[in-house]
């Protein structure tokens, strides 16, 4: 089974393969192995980039995965024939970059004489000055993690300024080209995030070499499924599992505040998806596969059952 993981876990993937070739262990049950080694491998480092992800939040985490604008960004990597896996990757190079830009011109020393007498007004021409570039911005990043994926069409500037004209924004490729170096200007050129389909995606890699007999090749296809209705309900879903935590219908405002760290937890959200596309092609092994899901994150049985049990409610609820 092969999915389609960021260009440097591909590039990786690669060498090492050549690698075996070299040695002369290019046999079927040698790349099993290794392939099994190098996606453990994968998801140790992703387990750690998740933990410190967790605990370098800002106050504004989650602001930028509106259900709109994740919407919007979907869209533009359908229309686009982008791999599903850039339109994720987008929206977390988004979330980072707004994140730092709003963070540097809020704390810009508020030039003299400007608004002295009308409090909050700088901050207001800071919030509009975004807004018309905003955008611009949301489809660089996307523009930006297409060229990132081996698996999809790269979004050149012909293509974009078309693009953009057809929703009605008139842009230049000089205009295009600022935005897209702001962007990584802004991201410090850090561009290989982590995404909550890589974590899926590890997950599955790792989950068909311990129990073979999962047919985790369609797994995956509803797994992409699972995912883009988690991600565009996500608040729905995660306040249910706020209050089912809790067990409290109205949650304390510090119970909101902890709670935080789950809604950004991409393993947490990686088991609750295979989870819930297990549950609904193969009921008969969900409680197998749970358990050998929880066997390989250490998330407990009853976190991934009341996720899953949580978005099965509001997929069913929705149809």
């Amino acid at each position: 089974m092969v999915f389609h993981h960021n260009q440097p876990q591909r590039q990786l993937w690669f060498q090492l393969e050549t690698v075996y070739l070299v040695l002369g262990c290019e046999t079927r049950e040698n790349t099993a192995i290794f392939r099994n080694i190098l996606a453990k491998d994968f998801l140790v480092n992703l387990n750690k980039r998740n933990k410190d992800n967790i605990n370098s939040l800002s106050k504004c985490s989650r602001n930028f995965k509106d259900k709109r604008l994740m919407e919007y960004i979907f869209l533009i990597t359908k229309e686009l024939r982008l791999d599903p896996l850039a339109g994720y990757h987008a929206i977390e190079l988004l979330q980072r970059f707004m994140e730092k830009r709003l963070t540097d011109l809020l704390a810009t020393p508020i030039p003299q004489g400007a608004a002295a007498n009308q409090p909050g007004s700088y901050e207001d021409a800071v919030f509009e000055k975004l807004k018309e570039k905003f955008p611009f911005i949301v489809f660089t990043c996307v523009q930006i993690a297409s060229k990132l994926s081996l698996h999809s069409h790269i979004i050149d500037n012909n293509t974009a300024v078309r693009f953009l004209h057809s929703v009605g924004h008139s842009v230049s490729k000089q205009a295009l080209l600022e935005s897209e170096l702001m962007v990584l200007k802004g991201l410090e050129y850090k561009l290989n995030g982590t995404n909550p389909l890589t974590f899926v995606e590890i997950l599955l890699e790792v989950l068909g070499h311990n129990e073979p007999s999962i047919p985790v090749e369609r797994l995956h296809q509803l797994c992409q499924h699972v995912l883009q209705f988690v991600s565009l309900q996500r608040t729905a879903i995660y306040d249910s599992l706020l209050v089912t935590t809790t067990q409290c219908v109205n949650p304390r405002r510090e119970q909101r505040h902890k709670f935080v760290t789950v809604t950004e937890d991409c393993m947490l959200l990686g088991v609750g998806v295979i989870a819930v596309a297990t549950f609904i092609l193969y009921n008969r092994k969900w409680e197998q596969i749970v358990g050998e899901l929880s066997h390989i994150t250490g998330i407990s049985v009853r976190s991934i059952s009341d996720f899953a049990h949580v978005t099965l409610m509001h997929i069913v609820s929705s149809t």
